[in-house]
């Protein structure tokens, strides 16, 4: 079979057309192309593509270099320091346009802009003037730099006049606050924006935003920059523990409450994966109290303060009244491979967790949506769990991403008398309509909640974040399989018994003003209660949190006088940053011109970027005469376990790909990952079949064996199964021959660092790099080994 024929055939077998899966475009997102099918074609035109570079030797495509962050943590406020590092090594003239992802609680408070020896600072300006500034000086050839900001955790680089031989370094600088959670920090350092599903012009899933419209390479290349990342932390308490599963590191401890992170060298291209570090206190003892900050601002006084209280440990009561779940699950192209077989493993954990009494009911989305039990939702009885956990398992991922859609039908699911509600949403949120998805949970919820479970490994965080807190509940991001036992247990305990309830606080004799949150929520999980504000007058007097938690009152009282250190000048920041958030939870999109211009003057006031206010800095010297130059877009890499379906299906048309109840065939509760491929290939067959199309030949693992160390062997032959699925490695292995032996060397985080063939065929090197790209979740123990399979 051909390599053109195989891709058709990859094409057929992922519910995409041969036009999305062939489909690149000009770097250049606003270069519109006159075509006769009109809106679809503008549709396509604000979605992600592949990146292709062209044959122009004159052009640099890729001119970001690196990208570099420097992290210093100290008690519960973390410093980054960002880098990034542009060079021309063409002969034109560059204007580089870079997308990408920032934390969804940073406060992004200066930039600086360095070519050659000269340094200059960013100045923050409402975003129309910075644009205009920069516009300007890029029109009479000076060097600029331009920072916007498209959502809380999404950004845009431009970097103007890049001349040949250039290098010019941005940077960066954001703060934000660290809470733990069961007495565990996190601190994550996202690295790439995933492909944004764009949705059909003129419906509630499209924005219309041209930065959705990014150039992404192929699923298992190294991405075009090189990354490297420094944490310094300073706890202020002895560490327990430090330590990075995404990524491999090394520590040193410098003191007993003093530890350095550094990024391994062989990570230099980790940059399609969040970066999650995270730390314990000696004693699972976390970080409470009162911070001040007494400073003065433009001639007059501004204090600020932060309140961390830790709440008492959860009570659960013996009697639990019964609850409905709707779990919703998310089907779509980006999900297709390993990040569907994750978020079966979860919908296991997660339905045979139910008691009898239990209602429950499952909707599967992508283009279109589909319940288990379109009559509605069934008791929690061991059949009714193993039908739908059979109807899950069909499912394999393809088509757009309709999570408005979706939600808008289950969250007009008729209601049961007396019993309360929960939705459980699983997504990579790959949507550019958070807005839109945010304000629909917040009209439609009534008296239930929502949470949200984020599965990748880099997930859209301000989407998952912002539905659990549109929905009143928690957000959770699985990156593992093995994560989803646990992160279901914490749900389970979230919603049978909050922490804490009715939380208020109250001051005696310390004048506070300016609190945010306004109204503190109910406390969910264990973690501290965290309130921000500004104080007037002398610290001194008391303040006390009190809520009820199941065992009775609680409260606990601070002494004002007794905080000595008054000189955390982030505070302020970290204030506007959520006085902000506040604001845009009223107004996803300014519609309201009140909050738009309250924004923009804290924006202005504390210098901080927001979604109306910008960073621009502008050379003084012309260095460009005619002010010509070529703008390219700096390709992102697809984030790591997602395939190339995920940029083929986000052209919102919607391809009916889901497996509709009932099931096309039971599968047993403990069926592993590689029986839900077999189902999906069944199905998959029958409906080609049905079209009169041959379906192409899936590719088995015939044998399997090999030196694993403490992993599950069902699990990880799932999730290879679930990997040989990826279009691009199905198209590399077209002329594999049969009955060939594939021998993968993996250390000891589970990345494969050498690949062996048997037998030589065409698009052997493609499939080796692809394969060096993988890092397996389900490598667990970590030791060395490696792996025997004979394929077929």
């Amino acid at each position: 079979m051909s390599h053109r024929a195989t891709a058709f055939m990859l094409a057929c077998w992922t519910g995409l057309t041969p036009l999305a899966c062939a489909r690149s475009r000009p770097l250049n997102p606003s270069a519109f192309r006159p075509d006769p099918q009109g809106e679809a074609s503008a549709d396509r035109t604000l979605s992600p593509y592949f990146f292709v570079k062209g044959e122009d030797a004159a052009l640099d495509r890729l001119p970001l270099k690196s990208t570099s962050a420097k992290v210093a943590i100290a008690g519960v406020i973390a410093d980054v320091t960002v880098t990034q590092v542009y060079r021309n090594t063409g002969t034109k003239p560059l204007e580089a346009l870079y997308v990408f992802p920032g934390s969804t609680r940073s406060a992004v408070y200066g930039m600086t802009m360095r070519i050659g020896e000269r340094l200059l600072k960013a100045q923050i300006k409402e975003r129309g003037q910075a644009r205009a500034d920069y516009e300007q000086a890029k029109a009479q050839g000076r060097s600029a730099s331009l920072l916007e900001q498209h959502r809380p955790n999404v950004f845009q680089m431009n970097v103007a006049n890049i001349l040949p031989g250039d290098e010019i370094r941005v940077e960066l600088r954001y703060t934000e606050l660290l809470a733990p959670t069961d007495g565990t920090y996190s601190f994550v350092y996202p690295t790439v924006v995933g492909p944004r599903y764009a949705g059909k012009a003129g419906t509630d899933s499209s924005t219309g935003e041209p930065w959705v419209a990014n150039p992404y390479t192929h699923a298992g290349e190294k991405p075009a920059t090189t990354f490297d990342l420094e944490v310094k932390l300073s706890a202020g308490l002895p560490i327990q523990r430090m330590a990075c599963d995404t990524h491999k590191t090394s520590i040193a401890y410098d003191s007993r409450a003093e530890a350095t992170l550094k990024l391994d060298p062989s990570e230099a291209h980790g940059g399609n994966r969040d970066v999650i570090v995270k730390y314990q206190l000696a004693g699972n003892a976390v970080q409470s109290g009162l911070l001040l900050d007494q400073g003065h601002r433009e001639g007059r006084d501004e204090n600020t303060f932060l309140l961390m209280a830790q709440p008492p440990k959860r009570v659960t009561p013996k009697d639990l009244p019964p609850r409905e779940y709707v779990f919703i699950m998310d089907v779509s192209g980006s999900q297709m491979g390993f990040p569907i077989e994750v978020s079966k493993v979860l919908m296991k954990e997660m339905i045979q967790g139910l008691r009898p009494q239990d209602l429950f009911n499952v909707m599967v989305f992508e283009g279109t949506s589909a319940f288990w039990s379109p009559k509605g939702s069934q008791h929690a009885t061991p059949e009714a769990a193993a039908q739908a956990l059979a109807f899950v398992g069909s499912q394999h991922g393809g088509g757009g991403t309709e999570l408005g859609s979706a939600l808008r039908k289950a969250l007009g699911l008729p209601r049961v008398p007396g019993i309360s509600r929960t939705f459980v949403v699983s997504t990579d949120g790959y949507i550019s309509a958070d807005g839109q998805v945010f304000d629909l949970i917040r009209k439609n919820l009534g008296a239930a909640n929502l949470f949200a479970f984020g599965i990748g490994s880099s997930v859209n965080r301000h989407l998952i974040e912002g539905m659990a807190h549109a929905g009143q509940g928690e957000a959770f991001v699985i990156t593992r399989p093995e994560q989803a036992a646990a992160e279901a247990e914490r749900f389970r305990a979230y919603v049978s018994s909050p922490v804490l309830t009715n939380v208020k606080l109250t001051t005696n004799g310390f004048h506070i003003q300016d609190l945010e949150p306004l109204q503190l929520p109910d406390v969910l999980a264990d973690r501290p209660v965290i309130c921000l504000g500004k104080w007037t007058g002398e610290a001194k007097g008391t303040v006390t949190l009190s809520g009820m938690t199941a065992a009775g009152p609680w409260s606990q009282t601070f002494e004002v006088g007794k905080v000595k250190d008054r000189d955390h000048g982030a505070l302020r920041q970290l204030w506007a940053r959520q006085r902000i958030q506040a604001l845009s939870d009223y107004d996803q999109f300014g519609a309201d011109e009140g909050r738009k211009a309250e924004v923009t003057r804290l924006g202005l006031a504390y210098n901080l970027l927001t979604a109306y206010t910008s960073f621009v800095a502008v050379d003084t010297q012309v260095r460009n005469a005619n002010g010509t130059s070529t703008t390219v877009t700096q390709p992102l890499p697809l984030p790591e376990g997602v395939s190339d379906a995920a940029v083929g299906s986000m052209g919102g048309v919607a391809t009916k790909t889901m497996a509709y109840a009932p099931a096309p065939r039971m599968m047993s509760l403990e069926a592993p990952a590689a029986a839900a491929a077999e189902v999906v290939a069944q199905d998959q067959a029958r409906r080609e079949r049905a079209k009169g199309v041959k379906a192409a030949p899936r590719l088995r693992i015939l044998a399997f064996s090999g030196l694993t160390g403490t992993s599950d062997p069902r699990s990880l032959r799932g999730e290879l199964e679930a990997r040989l699925m990826d279009p691009a490695l199905a198209a590399a292995l077209a002329s594999l021959p049969s009955a060939t032996d594939l021998e993968l060397k993996v250390d000891a985080s589970g990345q494969v660092t050498a690949v062996t063939f048997s037998q030589p065929f065409p698009g052997a090197a493609k499939a080796k790099a692809l394969i060096l790209a993988w890092r397996l979740r389900s490598w667990t123990g970590g030791l060395a080994g490696q792996l025997e399979l004979t394929l077929g």
